[in-house]
């Protein structure tokens, strides 16, 4: 007597989505958000209309009517360098705003289903919007040396003011990504502008040093990372003294103080930055 034994049933077997590189997710990333920025010209040119006209018209005209700052700093250098400090801001909130647009109209949602990590997309537009900002703020410096601004370009300079630049930008753009994703409305987002871009670039030693300010307001200012900013980019190419890094720390190691600045700006773009991955990827998920 023979018995037949039943096959058993294969059981199939569903393969995971394959992952996209890391690197390669995060460079076409990167690339689709150039492209969708290359499309809206305004978002390259009109962050740097309000900041160019003060360095261009404000500030020589302060100066012909003040008689400048009393020192050696040239005051059209110096009001040049401190519209980096507004620049940067509009310039990332622009992005902040595409981001939006983005997320209701465009293509987010599709790409928040796509087998890459969801957090790879901030770091993505960060590239895009950095890029964007340096572009900017190199124009402003060169309208300025047209207009006569006087700088001193050395290498450690140079160094110095790309480090501040690079880190400021990175912290802005980490808040207003932060911001973009806990807000549901364009205009929730543009509301936020005056207070967050701004406001701190009156307080923050952009059109004069902060040493001119009350005594409590010299104090609140030495909080913003703007300030901190400010002086190290005024230190690189403008101040070798360190006049703006003086009224901050009030140390005569100037090497030092722009080393301590340095890291609170860098301090703030990483908090930021980090906070900015945590908020998009959770409000990602609503």
């Amino acid at each position: 007597m023979s018995t037949t034994t039943a096959a058993a049933p294969a059981v199939l077997t569903r393969r995971p989505p394959r992952r996209t590189p890391a690197l390669g997710a995060l460079l076409t990333l990167a690339r689709r958000r150039a492209a969708l920025t290359s499309r809206t010209p305004r978002q390259i040119a009109v962050p740097l209309v309000g900041p160019a006209i003060l360095a261009l018209v404000v500030a020589p005209a302060l100066q012909v009517a003040t008689g400048g700052l009393h020192g050696t700093i040239d005051y059209t250098s110096f009001v040049g360098v401190g519209a980096v400090g507004l620049v940067i801001p509009l310039s990332c909130f622009f992005a902040g705003i595409s981001v939006l647009v983005d997320r209701e109209t465009g293509a987010q949602r599709e790409l928040l289903a796509a087998p890459v990590p969801r957090a790879q997309l901030v770091p993505a537009t960060l590239a895009v919007a950095l890029v964007l900002a340096c572009l900017q703020v190199v124009t402003l410096i060169g309208l300025t040396a047209v207009r006569g601004g006087a700088f001193h370009i050395t290498a450690s300079g140079v160094a110095w003011f790309a480090a501040a630049a690079v880190l400021f930008t990175v912290f802005m753009y980490g808040m207003t990504e932060a911001l973009a994703a806990k807000v549901g409305q364009q205009e929730d987002f543009t509301a936020a502008i005056p207070g967050l871009a701004i406001l701190p670039f009156f307080f923050a030693g952009a059109l004069y040093p902060i040493s001119a300010m009350p005594a409590g307001l010299t104090a609140i200012a030495k909080v913003f990372p703007l300030t901190h900013a400010l002086a190290l980019l005024r230190y690189g190419i403008v101040d070798p003294h360190g006049s703006g890094l003086h009224d901050i720390w009030g140390m005569s190691n100037t090497t030092a103080e722009a080393w301590l600045s340095l890291a609170v700006v860098a301090a703030f773009a990483v908090a930021f930055t980090a906070l900015a991955i945590r908020v998009f990827t959770r409000a990602a998920v609503r």
